[in-house]
């Protein structure tokens, strides 16, 4: 069912999962003790409700197919391991190195959206 959506909607899924998931970990400060996937699914209904067009989109049936379900929960699942799984940049790492230089702590991260969290909490 999800392959069979207008690349367009398709891609804004993608994202909307990107950015509500962005929106979470920031939201406990990356904490992996505190992650709950279902706290973030909960989270990620209400933007998609409250924020994303691609949601009103869809046909009443098409939300309450579990099929579709099923291909959401897997897609939401390859596109945080994408998140995880993207390097930082080199310009993200220098900036770090030179964060934990000023303050004389050390920051750790693992992946992209972790160090673009660090580099904008530290430079606030």
């Amino acid at each position: 069912m999800l392959k069979d959506l207008a690349p367009g909607v398709k891609i804004s899924i993608s994202r909307s999962i990107s950015k509500s998931f962005e929106q979470y970990m920031s939201r406990i400060g990356w904490d992996e003790n505190k992650y709950s996937l279902e706290d973030f699914i909960k989270e990620w209904r209400e933007y998609i409700i409250n924020s994303s067009s691609w949601y009103s989109q869809l046909s009443e049936e098409t939300k309450a197919d579990p099929v579709f379900h099923e291909e959401l929960a897997a897609k939401i699942n390859e596109t945080i391991e994408k998140i995880f799984n993207e390097e930082p940049t080199q310009e993200q790492i220098e900036e770090i190195e030179k964060l934990q230089q000023q303050q004389g702590k050390e920051f750790d991260y693992s992946c992209k959206m972790e160090a673009k969290y660090i580099v904008d909490t530290q430079k606030n």
